[in-house]
């Protein structure tokens, strides 16, 4: 579970503007963050098939949004991938 400190944080390197909270780059970063605290989670809990449910679930929510951002700003899209070091940018 991604404590509060630690969303407002990633929210808040990945935001565009003070307010923005609902962008593909702050959705993206967030998903992201919580994916690894999942991942960290199963690795150690390999038998938690719901949650690893639930982190298929997120990878693709976070793909779709990758594959929207690609296809609306693709700078901010190779912006967001280099940053957080998810995907090789083309």
């Amino acid at each position: 579970m991604i404590t509060s400190d630690k969303k407002s944080k990633v929210i808040k390197d990945a935001q565009r503007t003070k307010k923005d909270t609902g962008s593909p780059e702050v959705q993206i970063s967030v998903l992201t963050e919580r994916i690894k605290e999942l991942t960290e989670h199963l690795k150690t809990h390999e038998g938690d098939n719901h949650s690893r449910r639930g982190l298929l679930q997120m990878v693709g929510k976070r793909k779709k949004l990758l594959k929207y951002l690609k296809s609306r700003d693709e700078s901010a899209y190779n912006k967001i991938v280099k940053k957080l070091g998810i995907r090789s940018a083309k």
